[in-house]
């Protein structure tokens, strides 16, 4: 089993009570085979009072436990916890020694081996209570502790960790210790690393991946030291603390869950963001908001941590925001609202609409289990959402002014919302308790719908019509009609707007579109108005900026959700304008919501044909306007949306059979693999041409493309490999299963894969309740028979919640995807 005990508040804050915890000790020995590595902690601490407590340890063995000097029993080790009966006043010393087990779903020491070279390299992931598959610790953030650790390696290894490492004579590795950090933020990255390092600012910094990917983050290393000095300068000029840490390490690390993780001093990342293939500018903004959003936390989050996970947002919706904000202002990406407005701002509406949404600051999180689910749209968009109104409503500088005073306050220790806000109250005359009580202790998403009415004069006036309780400061967007050129727009004036209004705003003309929120500076639905509806529809991809354009397309695709716009009326939308689009995250963001959305769940299985072939001409229209070479990113979005929509196999398997899109792209890995998932799901390769392409490219990425595209053969035997691989064996690694998961359901193959859906309701809290949270996510998001849009599978669903007991990670994934099919049901029925 791979289920931990939780640790609930009320424990949490009663162990914070009793002890002040010191100083960790941690030798790791890694020579110890590939299914263990040994682990030694010595924990100085002191007990406030006479007490029982205990620390958290999940062993494979656990050899011996003393307690200043004296054994202790480790048969009483039950639940991941050792008792530390009958402790005593004073100041203490516990030492453990265990073996403890390598994981293979991205939890605790991860271990993996790449295909490419034989090579072996592990990492540590100890978010948000794994710290116990490592070593024995007192896991909770507010015990904040100094670690000091040492690790022996096989010979040709380095060692990475939150400090400077260096090689002792007796060939360990020491790193420098930390200043106070909690127990999740400790981190180990070790194996044969490539690594490109430099200083900055009289600080080490370091690039690192594995050896076979090396020729490409050579490729890219001046643009991720770039980004990386920028942010670093620029955070510098709005915060007054310094980099608290002595050095600046980022690991790409193979088979990572998250998109990153803010270890102080040595951040991992997904090593995805090593691009082996052709890539968009779009995706490449992406990596360096990651960059930005994870060196913010440095400040936020490290240097001043949450208490307890209901703070959750503390950490995640600040990082979130100044990513964004700090990329826009100090890197050549200068449009990055854009891209959060198409793609993180839809992840927060979605998940603020589902039966699982919570405040961004939850009143209470009960356990840790019941935290981990918080990690989500919410604590992401939504929060960094809120950041930015709250930015817009109180200015910049007394936003940063209060952010300096609770890190000055707060240094090295731990604070609260009520800690954050009464630092920002300090700075501003404004009421940030009233806002924060109506921003960040409320669910749900407001809706604005504009109101014009028109006066004796002729000229109109706008009133808002506000479905909600916060307050708004929003701009809205006056839009005239080009006289010179009908399909385009010209911006008339962005008008300054309080919701609630106290008055009607006048407005003179009428223009042809009016926008609520115009900019995105708030986190709400907006609708419009009858006559600028009919503009939109004539004229979207005239309108000047790309944000605005976003408001736009976010509006529509409420609207579709929420019955009042019919699909197919966002499928015509994107055939007219998408052809003249030069933006490459609405061009993604659009063609992903048509693709993965209207097309293969709002629309009758009977009409999907009819939506692909919109999808693929709209592509084609794309990719012809690009053939001078003009908007490479624009193309290779346009070929990919092809690949995925192609309802024949001839055109695509022209191109892997040449090697070439006319007129390029080259095929790379990553388009190669694309081309021969979809010919799978047509049964237009087999099991040969698989494994042939696998022989091309043996890489990681290779093998979990195979494997994907195994799981969509449609063949019935294909189809029971890859159940089987999935749900009755644990072999597969976190990413293995995701890929086999992804290729599995296909709507064309929905008569072949009907009798799983049925086993999925069992086999689903099984693998779950062996294998754990990771696999529980994965089970949930990406082995879910999304395709299914019935009565039938929304009925066993909910038979399933009541009846099958899924563990906290696989219910919270299984609510949102029901409450996601309920929707499309009846967005089918409209």
């Amino acid at each position: 089993m791979s289920l931990m005990s939780v640790l609930t508040r009320d424990e949490a804050q009663t162990r914070a009570r009793l002890l002040d915890v010191h100083r960790y000790e941690i030798a790791l020995d890694l020579t110890r085979g590939d299914e263990t590595f040994d682990s030694r902690t010595v924990i100085r601490f002191t007990a406030r009072a006479d007490a029982d407590t205990f620390v958290e340890l999940k062993p494979a063995e656990l050899r011996s436990a003393t307690l200043d000097g004296q054994p202790l029993d480790t048969g009483t080790l039950a639940d991941n916890r050792l008792p530390l009966q009958g402790l005593t006043a004073g100041e203490h010393e516990l030492r453990i020694d265990a073996a403890m087990r390598y994981s293979r779903t991205g939890e605790g020491m991860h271990r993996f081996t790449d295909p490419s070279d034989g090579e072996t390299y592990v990492y540590t992931q100890l978010f948000m209570d794994d710290v116990q598959r490592v070593f024995a610790a007192f896991d909770q953030p507010d015990l904040k502790a100094v670690f000091d650790l040492k690790v022996t390696a096989p010979e040709s290894w380095s060692v990475l960790a939150n400090g400077i490492t260096t090689r002792e004579e007796d060939g360990t590795w020491r790193a420098a210790a930390t200043p106070l950090i909690s127990t999740y933020l400790v981190a180990v990255a070790a194996g044969p690393w490539y690594s490109v390092r430099t200083e900055h600012r009289g600080l080490p910094f370091g690039i690192h991946c594995r050896r076979s990917l090396a020729p490409h983050l050579d490729a890219d290393a001046d643009e991720l030291l770039e980004v990386t000095r920028q942010c670093f300068d620029r955070y510098h000029e709005k915060f007054e603390e310094p980099y608290p840490f002595d050095s600046y390490d980022q690991a790409f690390v193979p088979e990572f869950n998250a998109g990153a993780m803010e270890n102080p001093g040595l951040v991992t990342f997904r090593d995805e963001f090593v691009y082996r293939s052709a890539v968009t500018d779009t995706q490449r903004q992406t990596r360096a908001m990651v960059i930005a959003h994870e060196m913010a936390h440095m400040w936020f989050g490290d240097l001043v941590t949450l208490r307890w996970w209901d703070d959750i947002w503390l950490n995640e919706s600040f990082a979130e925001y100044m990513g964004y904000q700090t990329l826009t202002e100090a890197t050549r990406f200068t449009d990055t609202w854009t891209d959060f407005g198409v793609a993180r701002k839809a992840w927060g509406y979605d998940a603020d609409q589902r039966p699982s949404t919570h405040p961004v600051a939850p009143e209470a999180v009960d356990d840790t289990a019941s935290a981990l689910l918080n990690f989500d749209g919410i604590s992401y968009a939504k929060g960094a959402s809120a950041l930015r109104q709250l930015v817009a409503w109180l200015g910049e500088k007394d936003f940063l002014a209060g952010i300096n005073t609770h890190f000055a306050r707060h240094r090295f220790g731990n604070a609260t919302l009520a800690d954050f806000i009464d630092s920002l109250a300090g700075a501003t005359d404004r009421d940030v308790h009233a806002w924060a009580d109506s921003w960040l202790r409320t669910t749900g998403v407001d809706t604005l719908t504009p109101r014009l009415d028109q006066a004796d004069d002729g000229t109109y006036s706008l009133t808002v019509d506000h479905d909600g309780s916060r307050p708004h400061r929003i701009a809205v967007g006056l839009y005239d009609q080009n006289l010179a050129d009908e399909t385009t727009l010209t911006l008339r004036e962005r008008l300054d707007l309080d919701v609630p209004q106290t008055a009607p705003q006048p407005l003179g003309k009428r223009p042809a579109l009016l926008l609520l929120n115009d900019g995105d500076l708030t986190y709400a639905k907006v609708r419009f108005d009858a006559e600028s509806f009919e503009t939109v529809r004539g004229a979207l991809c005239g309108l000047p900026e790309p944000l605005t354009r976003a408001v736009v397309w976010n509006a529509l695709r409420d609207a579709v959700r929420d019955g009042h716009l019919p699909a197919t009326a966002y499928l015509e939308a994107a055939r007219a304008h998408l052809p003249q689009e030069t933006d490459l995250a609405l061009a993604e963001g659009v063609l992903a919501f048509a693709s993965a959305h209207v097309a293969d769940r709002y629309l009758p299985v009977s009409d999907r044909p009819a939506a692909l072939a919109i999808l693929t001409h709209t592509c084609r229209d794309l990719i012809r306007r690009t053939e001078d070479g003009s908007h490479p990113g624009l193309r290779l979005i346009a070929v990919r949306h092809f690949i995925d929509a192609a309802a024949h196999p001839d055109t695509i398997a022209a191109w892997l059979a040449d090697g070439t899109v006319p007129g390029g792209p080259e095929l790379d890995p990553e388009l190669r693999w694309r081309i021969l998932g979809r010919l799978a799901v047509l049964g237009a390769v087999d099991e040969r041409a698989i494994a042939e392409e696998l022989d091309r490219d043996p890489s990681a990425t290779g093998r979990e493309g195979a494997a994907r595209c195994r799981a969509a053969l449609p063949d019935p035997a294909a189809k029971s490999r890859a159940w089987e691989a999935m749900f009755a064996t644990d072999d597969l690694s976190n990413y293995l299963f995701t890929a086999t998961a992804q290729g599995f359901w296909q709507p064309e193959q929905a008569d072949l894969v009907e009798e799983y859906v049925d086993r999925y309701w069992t086999d689903a809290p099984a693998v779950a309740a062996r294998r754990g949270p990771a696999i529980a996510t994965a089970a949930g998001r990406w082995a879910f028979p999304r395709h299914a849009v019935s009565a039938d599978t929304l009925s066993r669903g909910e038979q399933c919640l009541r009846e099958a007991d899924p563990i906290p990670a696989l219910r919270r994934r299984l609510v949102d995807e029901l409450d996601d099919l309920g929707r499309a049901l009846r967005i089918r029925e409209a």
